[in-house]
C-alpha cells in the first residue's frame, strides 16, 4: 500500500490542559503546614517567657531602687507591713510587673514577626503603625500615671486628712493602689487605637466621631470615675481630660487618613 496514512493524536476536551504562567508581578503564596505555625508560635512564646523571667529576676535583684522610685510621690509618708512576709510578696509582685513592662517591646516584635508573613501590603500599611502606636501610648500612659495621676491622688488624700489623722500606710495597699492606677491608665490610653481600627473597618468615620464629642465628654467623666481606684475628684478630672484629648487625637488621625 503506497497511500500515506496520516495519524493524528486527538486529545479529548475532558483531558485538555490549561496551564497559566504567572507573570513577574504575581506573588508565589506558600503556606506553611499547621504544625509549623504551632511550632513557630511555641518558640516565640518561649522566647517571650524567657525574657520575662530574666527581666523579672533582674528587677527582683535590684528591687530596692525600684521600691524607692515608687515611693517618691509620697516621700513624707511612712509605710508599715501587716505581716512578716508582706514586703517580700509585694517585691515579687513589683518585680514581675517590671518584667512585663521591660518585655513589652520584645512581645510587640515577636507578634509582628509572627503575623507579618500572612499580611498583604495594604494590611501591613495599617497593622504595623497601629502596633507601634499602641506601644508608644503604653509607655506614655505609664509616665502620665506616675508623674500626674499618682501624685495628685496621693496629695489629695494626705491634705484631706492631715489635720485629723497621722498618715501611716500599708505598703501592700499602697502598691495595689498605684498598680491598679497604672493598669487602668494604660487601658484608657488605647482609645485612639480602637478608634482607628473602627475607622479602618468602616464602622464609623472620624467626622462622625467628632460630631459625638458632647456624648464623649459625658462618657469620659463616667470612665474616669470608674477606672480610677480613688474617689478624689482631681484624679478623675485628670484621667477624664486625658481620655477626651486622646479621643480627639483618634478623630484627627482618622480625618487625616480620610476614613
Amino acid at each position: 500500500m503506497n497511500s500515506s496514512v496520516s495519524q493524528e493524536v486527538l486529545v479529548p476536551n475532558d483531558y485538555s490542559f490549561n496551564f497559566k504562567i504567572n507573570n513577574e508581578n504575581d506573588k508565589l503564596n506558600l503556606e506553611l503546614p499547621f504544625t509549623e505555625h504551632v511550632e513557630e508560635l511555641r518558640q516565640r512564646t518561649l522566647h517571650i517567657c524567657s525574657f520575662l523571667l530574666f527581666f523579672s529576676v533582674l528587677a527582683f535583684l535590684e528591687i530596692k531602687p525600684i521600691v524607692e522610685l515608687l515611693e517618691i510621690p509620697v516621700s513624707n509618708i511612712k509605710f508599715f507591713q501587716l505581716s512578716p512576709g508582706e514586703y517580700f510578696l509585694e517585691t515579687v509582685k513589683i518585680a514581675f510587673y517590671t518584667g512585663v513592662v521591660l518585655t513589652s517591646p520584645i512581645l510587640l516584635s515577636q507578634i509582628t514577626f509572627f503575623i507579618i508573613p500572612g499580611l498583604t501590603s495594604g494590611e501591613k500599611r495599617f497593622i504595623l503603625p497601629l502596633l507601634l502606636g499602641s506601644t508608644i501610648l503604653f509607655f506614655i500612659s505609664l509616665g502620665f500615671s506616675y508623674l500626674c495621676l499618682v501624685p495628685a491622688a496621693l496629695q489629695f488624700f494626705i491634705n484631706y486628712s492631715s489635720d485629723v489623722i497621722e498618715p501611716l500606710w500599708s505598703f501592700s495597699q499602697y502598691c495595689d493602689f498605684i498598680l491598679v492606677l497604672f493598669a487602668t491608665t494604660c487601658i484608657a490610653f488605647q482609645i485612639p487605637i480602637f478608634q482607628i481600627i473602627l475607622g479602618i473597618l468602616g464602622v464609623i468615620s472620624g467626622s462622625t466621631m467628632l460630631k459625638l464629642w458632647k456624648y464623649v465628654v459625658l462618657i469620659a467623666v463616667i470612665i474616669g470615675a470608674v477606672l480610677t481606684p480613688s474617689t478624689d475628684p482631681i484624679t478623675q478630672i485628670l484621667l477624664s481630660g486625658a481620655i477626651i484629648a486622646l479621643y480627639f487625637l483618634g478623630c484627627g488621625v482618622l480625618i487625616l487618613l480620610k476614613r
